[in-house]
């Protein structure tokens, strides 16, 4: 069902979006009218006044015959028009959050967020010097961020800290990510690029040729202009979905054309898939020392997994966990999804404790998210979820289990459409806290994404203005264009790093 909520009294259409996006925090679906509609269900009046060197922001909710109000008043320090209306939208933000919590009696834990990344602002406040107490204030005053949520944000801040003492300064080195697009199935929440790769080796080696030039090619540029690599990461689809012979030549080719491989200070490659693990593979990651790996159940629910696509039992997963122990992986990152199709806290409460059988050094808990283009999202009403009551009471469980066994939040993450408009958690051992993840997250320095679908981002060294760069992300595409997307990104570094 889509709400129709009026607002009077704003007039610039930029403020559409963004109030969409707070009243999608607590409706399935919402319509922001700048203008009277017939069927409109809520009536929010907004006025801006000037007073003195403040902007003034009021709201009314009119809801058949109750009336909800809010005022809130800031100073509006920018001079930059882009800036200044930033600001101005926080202060109109804050009402219309204001109103909406007083008449539905949801309390937003992440205040007027609606953005991926909270420990952006964080880290940007201690850059400049403020003191904790004052940044606890402003996130809790002005973006209406519950004490629960900013505490969080705090231990994060001094775990990333604790293990990137130089997060601040590896702006002049890269990290690199390495897109493989094939699963052995695609997920039904998921959409990033995922190829069954079932009868499609010939797909599968003309995309490993592209991959190699994209390599050779960045090596190069790396090499000529002396800049080092912190962290590489091979995400996808799954890049344990291919051959051990195929791994083994790409990783041998990682050694050949970047530089000082022996120093980069972390490799990961995703194993999400436990369908994908077999002996061979394991023997190739130990032979070019990569020992951080994922093995993501997601659920340890068999019927869970059947629903979402997922073709490996609940036994496989713990098998190859086992099975990759025996190989000398020693830093192993495990998923949990909270609110998959029929699960409730039950089921959680039985992934936590096989969980609890395992131990993993970092174990990752996702909120599910109906992202805009999954299977899930285009069929809802074969998936049924969790409640937001529900949702919360899982991520408590979540918090507590961590914190009994010793792992330590280090890295979050939002998304819209997010169950609860809770969050993703990166859990840790101490001293075993994904360093890709930080710099992904916290986007402190430029990610050149190599192989189909990767993503880069390349940000500026002085002003921290972030570009954003895509590979094709089917294999056809990429396979016809591979020499040219990595040509334009060699020329984005050029411009970067002169």
């Amino acid at each position: 069902m889509i709400v129709l909520i009026y607002i009077k009294g704003l007039e610039d259409e930029r403020f559409v979006r963004p109030l969409q996006l707070i009243a999608n925090l607590f409706f399935e679906e919402t319509e922001i009218c700048m203008n009277e509609h017939p069927d409109q269900e809520l009536v929010v009046k907004i006025d801006l006044t000037y007073e003195k060197e403040q902007i003034v922001s009021s709201a009314v909710l009119l809801a058949g015959k109750q009336e909800y109000r809010a005022s809130y008043g800031k100073a509006v320090t920018a001079d930059d028009e882009k800036e200044r209306f930033k600001q101005v939208k926080n202060i109109v933000s804050h009402v219309f959050l204001h109103v909406l919590q007083d008449y539905t009696k949801i309390t937003q834990k992440w205040g007027i967020l609606t953005g991926m990344r909270p420990t952006k602002l964080l880290h940007k406040q201690h850059q400049a010097g403020v003191l904790a107490e004052e940044s606890r204030r402003k996130l809790q005053e002005e973006y209406m961020i519950t004490e629960e949520k900013v505490q969080l944000m705090e231990r994060i801040l001094d775990r990333q800290l604790t293990m990137v003492p130089d997060l601040y300064k590896v702006k002049d080195e890269v990290s690199i990510y390495i897109g493989i697009p094939f699963c052995p199935t695609k997920c039904a929440y998921c959409t990033f690029p995922a190829y069954a790769i079932q009868g499609k080796q010939g797909r599968v080696s003309s995309f490993l040729s592209g991959l190699h030039y994209e390599m050779e090619q960045i090596g190069r540029w790396l090499r000529e202009k002396g800049v080092k690599i912190t962290t590489v990461y091979y995400g996808g689809g799954t890049p344990t979905a291919i051959t051990a012979e195929e791994m083994d030549e790409l990783y041998e080719l990682m050694y050949d054309v970047f530089p000082d491989v022996h120093n980069i200070r972390e490799i990961t490659v995703e194993a999400g898939r436990p369908d994908t693990i077999t002996p061979e593979k394991l023997d190739v990651l130990k032979k070019w020392n990569i020992d951080r790996i994922s093995i993501n159940p997601q659920s340890y629910t068999q019927e869970t997994l059947k629903a979402i696509g997922r073709h490996h039992t609940v036994e496989e997963t713990i098998d190859k966990y086992h099975l990759a122990r025996e190989h000398g992986m020693n830093n192993i990152n495990m998923d949990l999804i909270i609110g998959l199709p029929g699960e409730g806290t039950a089921e959680f409460a039985h992934s936590l404790a096989e969980t609890e059988k395992l131990m993993p050094e970092s174990l990752t808990v996702h909120t599910l998210s109906f992202k805009r283009a999954s299977e899930m999202t285009l069929n809802k009403d074969k998936y049924k979820v969790a409640d937001r009551t529900e949702v919360e009471k899982m991520m408590n469980m979540a918090e507590e289990w961590t914190e009994e066994h010793d792992y330590v939040p280090y890295y979050l993450y939002r998304q819209k459409n997010i169950l609860g408009n809770l969050e993703n958690v990166g859990y840790s051992k101490p001293g075993q806290e994904s360093i890709y993840n930080i710099m992904i997250m916290e986007e402190v320095q430029t990610i050149i994404g190599i192989g189909c679908g990767a993503a880069s981002k390349f940000i500026d060294r002085e002003t921290g203005k972030i570009e954003h760069f895509a590979n094709p992300k089917d294999p056809k595409t990429y396979n016809e264009r591979f020499a040219e997307y990595t040509e334009k990104k060699i020329n984005k570094l050029d411009k970067l790093f002169s």
